[in-house]
This record gives C-alpha cells, structure tokens and sequence, in this order.
C-alpha cells in the first residue's frame, strides 16, 4: 500500500468556489479510482489550505487515478482558482494498525 499526504493552497477570495470543485474530485476518485481512503479538508487555522490524505492499493492505482477523467478537469479548476502552492509526498507503507 502506499499513502499520499499533502496540501494545496489557494486565494483566500477563491476558496469559496473551488469547494464544489473539490466534492466532485473526491465523489469522483472515491467511485471510480479503487481508493482505499481519499480525504480533504481544508485546514482549521488557515482556510486557504486544503489537505490531502489518500491511502492506496498500489503504485498502478495511484497512477491510474493521475489520469482519469475527472483529473483534468480538476486541474483546471485548480488553475482558475490561482493555486498557489502545491506540495504532496509519497510513502510506501506496510498496513494498518490500531493505536
């Protein structure tokens, strides 16, 4: 399995607008893609952030998800909101465990 954490960062004054953008990328990922967990949120001190957490079968998975349909068009959006900053990392890890 692997998991992807990250954050992307937005105008204050387009957040508003992008989240409908945003339920439709993880409505869409979580139908289509074979995601074991797909979740963002936006950051509780700081409203222009968003953050991802995903949690995936496999390399092959993530990959396919990179170019399905509904990416594109997320894409976009993200460039006519003015993204920011985007900084997203990869872990490889061995499975779940209860704490």
């Amino acid at each position: 399995m692997i998991a992807l954490i990250g954050h992307m960062r937005f105008p204050a004054d387009r957040i508003e607008s992008l989240l409908p953008h945003v339920q439709e990328l993880v409505r869409q990922t979580n139908l289509h893609d074979g995601c074991i967990a797909y979740d963002v949120g936006q950051d509780v001190l700081d409203p222009t952030i968003l953050r991802f957490s995903e949690v995936w079968p496999d390399q092959a998975s993530l990959d396919g998800h990179l170019i399905a349909p509904h990416i594109a068009p997320w894409r976009q959006a993200c460039a006519d909101h003015g993204i920011i900053d985007r900084n997203f990392a990869v872990y490889d890890i061995a499975g779940e465990r209860s704490l």
